[in-house]
């Protein structure tokens, strides 16, 4: 994944299978708890949630209550800053970078996720998770399994 570019690239035996657009960290990148930026290295996805939430469905704490999420495909900026469809949870492999005190990806709660504002996709806009299209993020769920790696650079 490249913040730079702001696109996920899904590989498989080194052949580039999707391209996404995504959204990282409208505050940079970084790993500092509280910091709301975005960690770079080598993160794992160790939970994956969203099973049975429906497209464009909210989730708070990683459950689905059955509320449908307003989509924007403008530069609206949605109230709630919407987890939506379904949630990868990163875990940092990176001691000292990702992992440990103050700096753990998994304990800040970093998450590639769906999101209602998918007209801002393409540029920083995220409280330090990676967005993307609601679809899509569905697409890749069913494709990628827990345990995955996941460069973040």
């Amino acid at each position: 994944m490249s913040t730079k570019e702001q696109k996920l690239y899904h590989i498989k035996n080194d052949k580039i299978i999707h391209k996404y657009v995504i959204s990282s960290s409208a505050y940079g990148i970084g790993n500092k708890a509280g910091s709301n930026k975005t960690p770079i290295g080598l993160h794992s996805i160790k939970e994956k949630y969203g099973d049975k939430t429906p497209i464009n469905g909210r989730m708070t704490g990683r459950v689905f209550y059955g509320d449908i999420a307003t989509i924007y495909t403008d530069e609206t900026k949605s109230k709630t800053d919407d987890v939506t469809s379904r949630i990868f949870w990163l875990e940092g492999m990176e001691k000292g970078k990702n992992k440990g005190k103050g700096i753990d990806s998994y304990k800040r709660y970093i998450y590639i996720h769906g999101t209602s504002e998918e007209g801002r996709l393409g540029k920083p806009a995220s409280h330090g998770c990676i967005r993307m299209k609601n679809k899509e993020v569905i697409d890749l769920y069913n494709l990628i399994e827990v345990g995955t790696l996941v460069l973040i650079l």
